[in-house]
């Protein structure tokens, strides 16, 4: 398997503890950077509110199958969670854009460190992503 790392995430957060829990939990701005050999998959990002975007927590464990998530006393299985530490720490956020710029996407709710690498960006449809 390879992944291809398409861009990086500027963001506030610089250690984990900066980051909030939950992305939705944060106001603050990051910018998600697309490299320029991947520009084309940018083409009509303009039409959609909101974006799922993908991105490698390359600062978390990867050798736990149990954390305790917060606010909780006992530890549950990581694929039951949504503990960083993980086998393969592959992030989801639900974004909300405010502006696009050349290859850069302005955004809200994004609780990636800064550094992140970028693995794929998704429109997020009402429709098809919510039950």
């Amino acid at each position: 398997m390879k992944l291809n790392q398409i861009g990086v995430i500027k963001s506030p957060y610089k250690i984990r503890t900066d980051a909030p829990r939950q992305g939705r939990y944060s106001e603050e701005i990051s910018e998600i950077i697309v490299f320029e050999d991947y520009l084309d998959g940018l083409d009509s990002i303009g039409r959609h509110e909101y974006l799922l975007i993908l991105y490698w927590q390359d600062k978390a464990e990867r050798d736990k199958l149990k954390a305790t998530p917060p606010g909780e006393s006992e530890e549950k299985g990581v694929f039951s969670i949504r503990s960083p530490a993980r086998p393969n720490p592959i992030a989801l956020c639900l974004v909300k854009v405010l502006k696009i710029e050349n290859n850069s996407i302005f955004v809200k709710w994004l609780d990636a460190l800064d550094g992140s690498p970028l693995l794929d960006i998704k429109p997020f449809i009402k429709e098809l992503d919510c039950a």
